[in-house]
């Protein structure tokens, strides 16, 4: 009876642990990822390119221009790419809109057809979307341990402790921003397309990423239908 209430408790303090307490991730605020060890990220979401598709002059390049692309970064950074399997009916739903109101019966019929080529494709195949990110880091020296008279004084005075830690992400936030755009515009002289996520498509990412088996999937926007600025 003692070990079936102690198996009992175990299981009851299993569940009630978060996923969130696993994570490294304190909260998401203001476009920017606040790790619990007071480390920044910002995530930058970059288009891709069919490398295969271009000249030999073009290739030479774009690989001479990442090469400056990395040799110029003084900071670490992370390259992400996350496949997924493609949602397609929305597409095709939208094709079979068009091919009712088709007016031409040969366009009509031609449309028809290639709805039923693409609905047999995907029922033998799995056709898979990459997204491409960069995860740009910004260390804030946070994590060292404080001393007894800056925590007594915290203690006193909560509310100057509050305002100084807004203040000093501001300030990290910033900085980690100028990293972010120097990336965002390096990408641009390659060829590429990015833009920095806001808190909003942050968490849509981190959702869909620790969410591969649900089958209501946040819809994240496509990077290329993102409104992404144009490198000067």
């Amino acid at each position: 009876m003692k070990s079936e209430m102690q198996s009992s408790q175990l299981a009851n303090r299993k569940s009630s642990i978060s996923t969130q307490s696993i994570l490294d991730i304190a909260e998401i605020k203001e476009g920017t990822v606040v790790l619990k060890d007071g480390s920044l990220r910002a995530v930058i979401a970059v288009s891709s390119t069919n490398f295969s598709l271009k000249s030999a002059d073009e290739q030479g390049g774009i690989i001479s221009a990442y090469q400056s692309f990395l040799n110029g970064l003084s900071f670490p950074i992370q390259i992400l790419m996350q496949s997924r399997k493609l949602d397609i009916h929305s597409y095709l739903d939208k094709l079979r809109s068009v091919a009712q109101e088709q007016t031409n019966e040969l366009l009509r019929m031609q449309t028809q057809e290639y709805i039923e080529y693409v609905s047999k494709l995907i029922e033998f195949a799995s056709i898979m979307n990459k997204t491409f990110y960069i995860v740009v880091p910004y260390f804030t020296g946070t994590a060292v341990k404080q001393g007894f008279m800056s925590k007594f004084g915290k203690i006193l005075n909560p509310v100057s402790g509050i305002s100084s830690k807004k203040m000093e992400f501001e300030k990290n936030r910033e900085l980690l921003n100028q990293r972010a755009n120097q990336i965002s515009g390096s990408l641009g002289g390659i060829g590429l397309r990015s833009i920095i996520l806001s808190t909003e498509e942050l968490i849509e990412l981190f959702y869909n990423s620790y969410n591969l088996s649900s089958s209501q999937q946040i819809k994240i926007k496509d990077v290329e239908e993102l409104d992404m600025p144009t490198a000067e």
